[in-house]
C-alpha cells in the first residue's frame, strides 16, 4: 500500500477498508472468483464490500440461523458470505429479478461449493414473497433485504411475514449517502427507504436502530431490525 495520503474522504474510506481486509478477511478463491466473473459479466459494482460480507455471516453465525431469506442477489457475492455461516441442514433462498444476474450467481454460487444449500428465485422480490409465504417456507431466522429501494417498504412487509420472534431483518443502502434526510427528494430509492424508516419506527413488534456506514461502497448505512413479538 502506498505511503501516499488519501486526496478525498472516499480514498480514506477505502485505504481503511483495504487495511481491514488485508487483516481481517482472508483471501478467498471462490469470493474473489465471484467478483471477476461479475466484473466480466457487466453486472454493476454494487455487492457489499469485504468486511460487509463478513460482517453478515458473523451476524448469521451469532443467531444460529439455518434458514435465510436474501433479497437482492446480483452475482452472489453476499449469498456465499451467508452460506458459509450456515450449520449443516441449513438453507438460503434468494431472490433475484434479473435473469442475467442470477445465471452468474448460479455459477459463482455453484463453484463456491452451495449449489445445494442455495435456492435462487429468479422474478421480481414481490411476486415471489407472496410464493414463499404460501408455501410456508418461512419462518426464516435472518431476512437480508438489499434488493429495489422504491418497495424497502413493502419488502420489509413481508419480511414480517415471512419472520418469528427472534428473526432478525437487516436492511442494506438506508442512508443514500444523506440523501435520506431530504424530505422533498423525488428520488424513488430515497422516497422508497424514507417510507420503510418510517414504516419500521412505527412498527412495535420489532426493535431497531440503523446505522451509517462509510467504505469503499461510499456512504451508506444499514438497518438492524429484531422482531420481539409473535406475529
Amino acid at each position: 500500500m502506498s505511503n501516499r495520503s488519501p486526496s478525498t474522504n472516499e480514498d480514506l474510506w477505502t485505504a481503511v477498508d483495504r487495511y481491514i481486509t488485508d487483516l481481517l478477511v482472508r483471501p478467498d478463491a471462490a469470493l474473489d472468483a465471484a467478483l471477476k466473473a461479475s466484473a466480466a459479466a457487466g453486472l454493476p459494482s454494487i455487492n457489499v464490500s469485504p468486511p460487509q460480507g463478513k460482517f453478515l455471516m458473523l451476524l448469521a453465525q451469532t443467531l444460529g440461523a439455518r434458514n435465510i431469506l436474501e433479497l437482492g442477489t446480483l452475482a452472489g457475492y453476499s449469498t456465499i458470505w451467508l452460506a458459509r455461516a450456515l450449520p449443516a441442514g441449513g438453507r438460503i433462498i434468494t431472490l433475484e429479478s434479473e435473469p442475467k444476474h442470477a445465471e452468474v450467481a448460479r455459477a459463482n454460487i455453484a463453484r463456491a461449493g452451495f449449489a445445494e444449500v442455495v435456492e435462487l428465485r429468479v422474478d421480481p422480490a414481490l411476486e415471489t414473497l407472496p410464493q414463499l409465504a404460501s408455501e410456508g417456507r418461512g419462518p426464516f431466522d435472518l431476512i437480508f433485504i438489499d434488493a429495489d429501494k422504491s418497495t424497502y417498504p413493502e419488502s420489509f412487509k413481508w419480511a414480517l411475514k415471512l419472520s418469528r420472534r427472534g428473526s432478525v431483518i437487516i436492511v442494506d443502502n438506508v442512508a443514500r449517502k444523506g440523501a435520506v434526510i431530504d424530505a422533498k427528494s423525488d428520488d424513488p430509492n430515497v422516497e422508497g427507504v424514507r417510507r420503510f424508516n418510517e414504516l419500521v419506527a412505527a412498527e412495535p413488534r420489532v426493535s431497531a436502530t440503523a446505522i451509517q456506514t462509510v467504505g469503499s461502497k461510499g456512504y451508506d448505512g444499514f438497518t438492524l431490525a429484531r422482531v420481539i413479538a409473535n406475529l
